[in-house]
């Protein structure tokens, strides 16, 4: 029988900390699922355009599906069939099997508005202009207890039974528990606006570089443009004004003219690091999204990466929170073991493609375009770069002995009682099996779907889309032990 544990009075079931598009998509999750959550912010609440992120790739695309926000999302910006890279490499994305074979270039902060939205309709509990000061959880104790900051700076105290870090790289919650954030700072001074331009770019124009200097465009379909851009010989603070002029001057020199720029709706400059905390989970404290790593922008995965995190955890401790598990520890441990191989994987391949733009020497430079050439011309490794940029080849260990598709993504699948990113709409597991199967006894709540066709391959696919278990030919004890499992 499932049961939801009980919550002291005064106690939320989740602490969400930070309210960018991690934390909002957590919070949102959860609330959908009966629990009670509560998401603190520092920042006051008021919508800015200053924002980094711009890319939404199609596995995000695929996981704000299943909560019926991608098509209202898609409308708010352009998609881009193709990348590419110091104008020779080309990445095709239409190659991509999902409905979503593109990436979107769109502001995070209507990312954002969405997923804000759902978290508030779902009954999340919010708290701007709220800071963790300090936190503290025992052994002993099933709970863990934030010290609060309030706006008006009077102190406040919150418990919870778990408490989730997505406040950024500059985490508060990663500091009060004491972990290290190693790793270095890969590139300094980078400027960064949204303009308009006098003149339309030919195509998107990504990390294209030119000697000690690297630019990129691209556009958000609005009539403004995302321009970043480094010069080697200009290493300026953080904190240093940034101008029109300069950012023009690097333009011109790494992409041949500014395309007549013009008109900033803002402005600034910001260093990029590479760092990743080894372990995503102490005790009944997560971290994720820019908390747990942070990387350059190239491929635009930053934003990409704490989302698909948070689809990861949600379920899990919702599960755990509503008594659906066998093994909650194991559950929740599996977070870190999932998805911090990825957060490396994001690491080194987004570091890869910085440090090819910042090739200063002819010799660099000339292996750069060697590199790029050759990866163009050899589609198995065009169409691997793809599938880890956008998110769609990912996949998760699988135990040895185990179905080859177990740990994979599913695919929008098309069933008899529809798209499976529908059925997944409602946060539970979803059983795919042979049109003429009987829907099994569960012990977890599960939505029962069959192949339109004569397909035997028997598939339980978890809340994130990913395959839990698989079979071609289901042994019922064996569907029983998944279910239970």
């Amino acid at each position: 029988m499932t049961t939801t544990p009980s919550t002291a009075p005064g106690t939320v079931d989740v602490l969400v900390v930070g309210a960018g598009p991690t934390g909002l998509l957590l919070a949102g999750d959860l609330a959908a699922q009966g629990l009670s959550v509560a998401l603190v912010e520092r920042r006051p609440h008021e919508t800015s355009n200053m924002t980094r992120a711009f890319a939404v790739h199609a596995r995000t695309l695929e996981l704000l599906d299943t909560r019926g926000l991608a098509d209202e999302l898609v409308k708010t910006g352009t998609p881009l069939s193709a990348l590419r890279f110091f104008g020779r490499l080309s990445l095709d994305l239409s190659r991509l099997h999902t409905r979503f074979p593109f990436v979107l270039i769109t502001p995070q902060y209507e990312v954002e508005r969405l997923l804000e939205h759902r978290a508030r309709a779902a009954g999340a509990h919010f708290r701007y202009g709220t800071e963790l000061t300090a936190l503290h959880q025992s052994d002993a104790s099933d709970t863990v207890t934030a010290e609060l900051r309030e706006a008006d700076g009077s102190p406040a105290t919150l418990s919870a039974r778990y408490l989730v870090g997505t406040d950024g790289v500059r985490s508060r919650v990663r500091q009060a528990l004491g972990l290290p954030f190693p790793g270095e700072s890969v590139i300094r001074s980078m400027a960064l606006a949204d303009v308009r331009l006098t003149e339309e770019p030919p195509g998107l124009l990504a990390v294209n570089g030119v000697g000690d200097t690297f630019a990129f465009i691209v556009p958000f379909g609005d009539g403004w443009y995302r321009v970043m851009g480094w010069n080697r010989a200009h290493q300026a603070a953080d904190s240093d004004p940034v101008d029109l002029d300069e950012l023009r001057e690097i333009t011109r020199r790494a992409l041949g003219t500014d395309y007549g720029m013009h008109e900033a709706r803002w402005i600034s400059r910001f260093h990029s690091d590479e760092r990743q905390v080894p372990a995503y989970r102490t005790g009944r404290v997560f971290l994720a999204g820019d908390a747990a790593h942070v990387h350059s922008p190239a491929g635009g995965q930053g934003m990409n990466t704490g989302i698909q995190d948070a689809a990861n955890l949600s379920w899990k401790l919702a599960a755990v929170l509503r008594g659906q598990t066998a093994d909650p520890e194991a559950l929740l441990d599996s977070y870190h073991t999932e998805r911090h191989p990825v957060g490396a994987m994001v690491l080194r391949s987004s570091g890869a493609l910085i440090r090819l733009a910042m090739a200063r020497t002819p010799l660099q430079r000339t292996v750069r375009a060697l590199a790029a050439k050759a990866l163009s011309a050899i589609r198995p490794a065009s169409d691997k770069a793809v599938g880890l940029i956008s998110g769609i080849s990912i996949s998760y260990a699988a135990p040895r002995g185990t179905h080859p598709l177990t740990a994979k993504r599913a695919p929008d699948l098309s069933l008899r009682e529809g798209r499976l990113h529908q059925l997944l709409c409602d946060g539970t597991f979803v059983l795919v099996t042979p049109a003429d199967a009987a829907a099994p006894a569960s012990p977890i709540p599960l939505v029962h779907a069959h192949w339109r066709g004569d397909r035997t391959t028997t598939l339980l696919v978890r809340p994130d889309g990913y395959i839990a278990w698989a079979s071609d030919h289901a042994d019922p004890a064996d569907l029983r032990a998944a279910l239970t499992r």
